[in-house]
């Protein structure tokens, strides 16, 4: 496990061809870890619910209703109505121990605060054992300033390996708030348990250290938190603090320039590389022992919902923003958690919460602007990131956000004029601006302006040679117009050799020898196309084109019903419905469409 911090990706995977309706895998609510981590009842602070949740007022409250609904609202992530559904049903029958848990859970995953406080209280007394319900009065009790309240609720027997790092970590942080510093990094080194113990323990030794002014223990313990994992947004950010401020500034930037390899110019390391640059100190990582405990918080939500354990996830940075409302990584990891639950506008609402001085705050801004996007409010989207790029068209980011969803809906013209914007800003292009030639490329295709999408193509290529989605969209391309036909057909291959599971990059290359007439070789490789993404009626039409043109015309029908059955867009239906009527003597095959690569438009 790791303590990742939110990041955008850099390209959301782009293909040659439109394929429509894409089936998306289902979400696997993958628990399973967070149970073997934490064997306890498992399932940003918000002031009140967003919206109105629970049975609706002109109907009866019932156990049986409010139960099952509760837990079909809990299949389908909506936790605010889990939350209430079940708070109904415990309120039908109060004294059933599992409703009393789901109901706590669920409310504190949602951000119930003060009802899960409520809730907790009662745990304390029914199941003494429960350890969410010992750690949610810990945390309030760590708020309140009462620490030595906070260590005895966690200083007793845990469950589970989450559940005794976490109790650990913060009772440390509880102890070191009264001054016993020395106590506090005993309890953390008697910690045991498995190898991703390890990174935890030395970056919290290392910030307790720096709390009470062991500036160079405290840096041999980043040091050892960032030789276990180089990944570790926030290990990284302490580690290069802590060596600027032992004086080796030059060694923190050298680890930050490392980092932006992997993730080039992430907002906070960017800050801090500005600070340590004008050859000033920056601050430590943890200011207070509450924002340390806040730290603990977030690092294993982070990390929990990285695994797949969203509720437990939520669970854990609600608490950290209840201790630290100025937890702005915390309310990012919370936003990008409502997001994968498909809940736009909570995302919203966390993300509006981000202080206007935190180095997150203009991405923060950015996501709000693809959730307006995601909730389909276009000017609202629109507008947001338009003022966004005006304030700063160099922001990249902000570039490539506005451009994306004007891309996503086809407003191929403003999404050109967009990258245009940002592209005008480069001094010059480096290797991370590859996907905004990509992207103006792809545009500019489609406003059948050739020769300049041809050149933004090549200048990609340039920026990250063999790119396997340039090779694919440049390739398939000069295919299609009949130009460079043996440059182009290598780049094809070429985009399947590097990404042979692709679907559809290996559907590009069977529709490549369909266009060129070489039917047995497209047969071969969109059968494998139609192995790799068999819910894509595109690629499975294409399949039966290929079919009818070899003479195998039952398999050919058979091919169009299938990609028929699985809801192609409305203006393609039409044509494979003709096909399966007549066959392709009289009917035209299904013209070539062009994938749409940012997907969201994130």
């Amino acid at each position: 496990m790791r303590c990742p911090v939110f990041r955008r990706p850099v390209c959301p995977a782009p293909h040659k061809r439109e394929v429509t309706r894409r089936a998306r895998a289902a979400r696997a609510v993958a628990t399973g870890l967070a149970l073997a981590l934490l064997a306890a009842p498992a399932s940003g602070w918000t002031e009140a619910a967003p919206q109105q949740t629970g049975t609706a007022e002109d109907l009866p409250v019932t156990l049986s209703g409010s139960y099952l609904s509760g837990r079909y609202a809990g299949q389908t992530n909506d936790l605010a109505n889990a939350a209430a559904f079940f708070a109904e049903a415990l309120s039908a029958d109060p004294g059933n121990p599992f409703l009393l848990d789901r109901a706590f859970v669920l409310q504190l995953a949602n951000g119930d605060i003060q009802e899960a406080l409520e809730l907790a209280q009662r745990l304390q007394i029914e199941q003494s054992d429960h350890f969410i319900a010992r750690l949610l009065l810990a945390t309030d009790a760590f708020r309140a300033g009462e620490y030595t309240t906070a260590n005895t609720l966690l200083d007793s027997e845990a469950r589970g390996p989450l559940a005794e790092l976490s109790s650990g970590l913060i009772r440390a942080w509880a102890l070191a708030a009264t001054g016993e510093s020395s106590r506090a990094l005993d309890v953390i080194a008697r910690l045991e348990g498995p190898s991703w113990y390890t990174v935890f323990k030395s970056y919290h030794t290392g910030l307790i250290q720096e709390q009470v002014g062991q500036s160079a223990a405290a840096l041999e313990n980043f040091r050892d938190a960032y030789e276990t994992d180089r990944g570790a947004l926030r290990v990284i950010e302490a580690y290069a603090r802590s060596l600027a401020a032992n004086g080796e500034p030059q060694a923190a930037l050298e680890v930050l320039a490392e980092y932006d390899k992997i993730v080039p110019d992430h907002p906070s390391l960017t800050a801090t590389r500005k600070l340590i640059e004008n050859g000033e100190t920056p601050a430590r990582m943890a200011a207070t022992p509450a924002a340390g405990a806040a730290e603990v918080l977030y690092g294993l939500g982070a990390a929990i919902g990285r695994d797949g354990g969203e509720e437990l996830a939520a669970v854990f940075l609600q608490l950290a923003l209840y201790l630290d409302e100025d937890a702005d990584v915390a309310s990012i990891a919370l936003a990008a958690l409502f997001d994968r639950l498909g809940n736009p506008q909570r995302a919203i609402d966390v993300l509006e919460g981000v202080r206007e001085d935190s180095p997150l705050k203009r991405d923060a801004e950015i996501q709000i602007g693809l959730n307006y996007n995601a909730l389909d409010r276009l000017e609202d989207a629109r507008a947001h990131l338009e003022a966004l790029v005006k304030s700063d068209p160099s922001d990249i980011e902000a570039v490539s956000a506005l451009g994306n969803v004007f891309r996503a809906r086809k407003m191929f013209k403003e999404a050109e004029e967009t990258y245009s914007t940002g592209i005008a800003t480069l001094a010059k292009p480096e290797g991370k601006h590859w996907t905004l030639f990509y992207y103006r490329g792809i545009c500019r295709e489609r406003l059948k302006m050739w020769d300049e999408a041809e050149a933004d193509f090549r200048l990609s290529l340039d920026l990250w040679p063999d790119q396997p989605l340039v090779l694919n969209y440049l390739g398939y391309s000069l295919v299609d117009q009949g130009k460079k036909l043996d440059e182009a057909l290598e780049m094809i291959r070429k985009a399947v050799k590097l990404r042979p599971k692709d679907g559809y990059i290996v559907d590009s290359l069977g529709w490549a020898y369909y266009r060129l007439g070489r039917y047995d070789d497209a047969v071969r490789e969109l059968e494998k196309a139609v192995e790799l993404r068999p819910e894509d009626p595109v690629i499975n039409d294409h399949l039966g084109d290929a079919y009818w043109q070899v003479g195998r015309r039952l398999e050919a029908r058979f091919q169009w019903n299938h990609a028929r059955d699985l809801n192609p867009e409305e203006d393609i239906l039409p044509l494979i419905l003709e096909k399966i009527e007549k066959g392709m003597a009289e009917a035209e095959p299904l013209p070539t469409t062009k994938a749409d690569p940012s997907g969201s438009g994130g």
